[in-house]
């Protein structure tokens, strides 16, 4: 269940009757696993968790887990309230997901030893693997992280702050404290913009959201950051993700909603965000387009 390459969070598409669409779900993670994705991580952020029931999040775990046919590990998201979240993480087994992405507990600012139970009760619930998420009020501590990484069913750290004093303090307590394997990734919004910096830190592994709407985009970066085509990769970041994070901080939770019109612009008719997100604009949908353009020209030339 090793994790490499880009790593693909889908959209969850809605219907015109507002309910989870699972046969467009399906198509969209079919393309992405053909494209070439390193792994799956369904009902995440991007996959707009946040709005999510029980039941949507069952029908999203088990489209995706079906339309991998088990070609690349498939995680689950998890995160809110502690009885929630143990909720959903027993969903994502009962579907045959392989692992969790857990997200922060709701609301609360928790010292570390609340998040390292937090993380313990809702491993335990599922029996799955599980990637902690770092970002927003899960902020961990270095003997946290080492303490959790010493724990069979917690695999790895995805971090979402881009503070990296202290994940670089992290890396090296859980690297002192344990030898077996756990995978530390980034996690920021758009996190091309950033992986020169983390690969500094010996984080090569990282999510893109781009993926779900520009897999040749994704994918090109990935091979010339990988190879170490600085060129290439300057002008990708330069052409392609600059512009798009530009675009993507002018509203927020257009990380999420930019990514979806992203997904129909390529022709998927996946529907729009729920509340309290918002569909962008006429106007940056446009500019959004020529993103896309300028991006695929670079990409695919």
């Amino acid at each position: 269940m090793r994790l490499d390459g880009v790593l693909f969070f889908p959209v969850t598409p809605f219907g015109p009757d507002g309910a989870v669409d699972s046969e467009m779900l399906a198509e969209h993670v079919a393309r992405g696993v053909a494209a070439g994705a390193g792994g799956v991580f369904a009902a995440c952020g991007t996959g707009e968790f946040n709005a999510l029931d029980l039941d949507d999040y069952t029908t999203a775990v088990t489209a995706s887990v079906a339309a991998t046919s088990g070609r690349v590990p498939v995680f689950a998201g998890a995160g809110g309230t502690l009885p929630a979240a143990k909720a959903v993480a027993r969903a994502a087994a009962a579907q045959g997901a392989d692992g969790l992405l857990l997200m922060p507990p709701y609301l609360v600012t928790a010292p570390a030893d609340g998040l390292v139970r937090y993380v313990l009760e809702v491993s335990e619930a599922s029996g799955l693997p599980v990637v902690i998420y770092q970002r927003g009020t899960a902020r961990f501590t270095p003997a946290a992280v080492a303490e959790l990484a010493r724990t069979p069913n917690v695999i790895g750290f995805k971090d979402g702050l881009g503070d990296f004093d202290l994940l670089q303090r992290i890396i090296l307590t859980v690297r002192r404290a344990t030898d077996r394997p756990f995978t530390f990734f980034n996690g920021l919004p758009t996190a091309e913009l950033t992986v020169p910096a983390y690969r500094g830190l010996g984080v090569s592994l990282y999510s893109s959201a781009a993926f779900a709407f520009v897999p040749e985009v994704a994918l090109a970066f990935h091979r010339a950051v990988t190879a170490g085509d600085e060129a290439l990769t300057r002008r990708l970041l330069t052409g392609f993700f600059m512009p798009l994070v530009e675009l993507r901080d002018l509203v927020p939770g257009y990380a999420v909603s930019l990514v979806k019109a992203g997904v129909r612009l390529r022709g998927l008719d996946v529907g729009g965000v729920r509340p309290p997100l918002l569909d962008p604009s006429p106007e940056h949908v446009a500019r959004l387009d020529e993103i896309i353009t300028a991006g695929l020209g670079t990409a695919v030339p």
